[in-house]
């Protein structure tokens, strides 16, 4: 049986929810998310370091609080993550991490498992292509690029390849983290170096309280109006506040 490497919410509880999208184009629809434990990159600001920042990792977080694995990730069958998803009585479907695009022959299993009535979305860091297998059971790709605030070198978070072929799939939404008004001039760059088409960004505020999301929405607001790109809060953040399950 094909196996996933999940987050968990409590040790021995993997974080599998169902809640109301927070960011990006499906904000504000309920879905049932699937939080998937691993990643390639190293963000300095990820709001989820106990998927990837275990005790053993030489990379770098700002909360520099690092995570037991077993405690903090757990292995289960695909059929028994379908279960529990199929609990939820919802259609609409999120694999986030972390990277689960590093697990798509379980996400394959997964899907076969689930069966073809749900909506399927990704979120990912763009660094990873999608397989054939799995592809084709993707419905919304959700993909964040990271930016050179990220803390990742360029040769980890860019991945041309991937980027100039999501750049054509019109399943694809490109959603940047913003910290700072100089981070918009960035994304411009990457937009027209990969072909990004400007009706597909989403420009982000960093934070992971109320406060910072609204400080930094004051002219991340206008930016977006000026630039002509979409607009995207963190609807959890301020309905729940930082916490998982979420």
């Amino acid at each position: 049986m094909t196996k996933l490497r999940l987050a968990t919410t409590h040790p021995g509880e993997p974080e599998i929810f169902h809640s109301l999208q927070g960011e990006g184009v499906s904000a504000g629809r309920p879905s049932v998310f699937v939080r998937l434990s691993g990643c390639n990159l190293a963000c300095h600001w990820c709001d989820t370091p106990y998927t990837w920042f275990f005790t053993d990792h030489a990379g770098d977080h700002r909360g520099r609080q690092t995570f037991d694995r077993r405690d903090n990730s757990l292995t289960l069958d695909a059929a028994q993550v379908a279960q529990q998803i199929a609990a939820f009585g919802c259609r609409y479907i999120v694999f986030t991490g972390g990277e689960p695009l590093l697990q798509q022959p379980g996400l394959v299993a997964l899907c076969e498992a689930l069966g073809p009535d749900y909506h399927i979305e990704i979120e990912s860091n763009a660094t990873v292509a999608l397989t054939p297998a799995f592809g084709g059971h993707v419905d919304q790709l959700n993909l964040s690029p990271k930016l050179v605030h990220s803390g990742n070198p360029d040769s980890a978070r860019l991945n041309e390849a991937a980027l100039l072929t999501y750049a054509q799939d019109q399943r694809a939404w490109f959603k940047f983290v913003i910290a700072s008004p100089q981070d918009a001039d960035e994304v411009a760059i990457l937009a027209q170096r990969f072909g990004l088409s400007g009706e597909r960004i989403l420009l982000m505020p960093e934070g992971t309280s109320p406060a910072e999301l609204r400080e930094r929405s004051r002219w991340l607001g206008p930016l977006c109006l000026a630039k002509g790109w979409r607009f995207t809060d963190r609807l959890h953040i301020h309905l729940y506040g930082d916490t998982r399950g979420t």
